[in-house]
């Protein structure tokens, strides 16, 4: 079986494919760059360098949020457009857990973060149990001292994974302590060859035109309308 790969959740850039449990070709890429000029071009890229037709794909795995607006919907988009004009099945699979699977080795709590500016995050927790990943806590979108907080009632060592953690490491420290470990820099890089080992133990999207993304979060707009429409009650 041939499963392609994709995760365009934030500024990283992961695409694989694994055939019957082995990774062929995974590119990964930290450049800033719009994942609306080089999500496509790199499914193309690996698929040629693996040799590989895209009618040869058997189902496709996507980061489905959450994290960026745009990195996730321009993912979730390209895995669409290709399921439904290949007609292979399309699995959805959290960014957060996908990016957990980096730290499964760790004894402890693994915490995957994503920052949501002014002081807010995306985040999970999790804790390994051999080759499965226990959640502790679910994928959601809260305030950065929220999250502290209830990781400093858990007691326990935690690593946080990703990107943006260094941008919170000082607050992490402070009120976490020396209970706090901090993945190495190849380990914040997200894999789309997780997404895939992930999708594997998942059930695939009944449709995929219903297949949506997971934001955990409404948008500046919406939460403009709802205060606007609660004005005026």
């Amino acid at each position: 079986m041939i499963w392609l790969g994709i995760d365009t959740a934030n500024s990283p850039l992961s695409v694989a494919i694994v055939k019957d449990g082995v990774l062929l070709i995974e590119e990964l890429s930290m450049m800033k760059i719009n994942h609306s000029l080089r999500a496509m071009p790199a499914v193309e890229e690996v698929c040629r360098k693996a040799s590989i037709t895209p009618s040869e794909i058997d189902a496709i795995a996507v980061s489905e949020g959450p994290g960026s607006y745009t990195g996730v919907r321009i993912g979730v988009t390209i895995a669409k457009t290709l399921a439904w004009t290949l007609d292979k099945p399309l699995y959805g699979v959290s960014s957060l857990k996908s990016l957990a699977m980096n730290g499964q080795l760790f004894h402890g709590l693994i915490c995957p973060l994503i920052d949501a500016r002014r002081s807010n995050v995306y985040t999970a927790v999790y804790r390994a149990e051999g080759e499965e990943l226990e959640c502790v806590m679910e994928d959601q979108h809260c305030a950065l001292t929220e999250l502290l907080t209830k990781l400093a009632k858990l007691a326990e060592p935690v690593l946080f994974i990703g990107e943006d953690v260094k941008l919170h490491e000082h607050v992490i420290r402070e009120q976490l302590g020396d209970r706090v470990r901090f993945a190495s820099l190849a380990m914040n890089v997200p894999r789309a060859s997780s997404a895939i080992l992930l999708a594997n133990k998942s059930e695939p999207a009944e449709t995929v035109h219903s297949f949506t993304p997971q934001y955990k979060r409404i948008t500046e707009a919406e939460a403009n309308l709802v205060k606007k429409e609660s004005s005026h009650e």
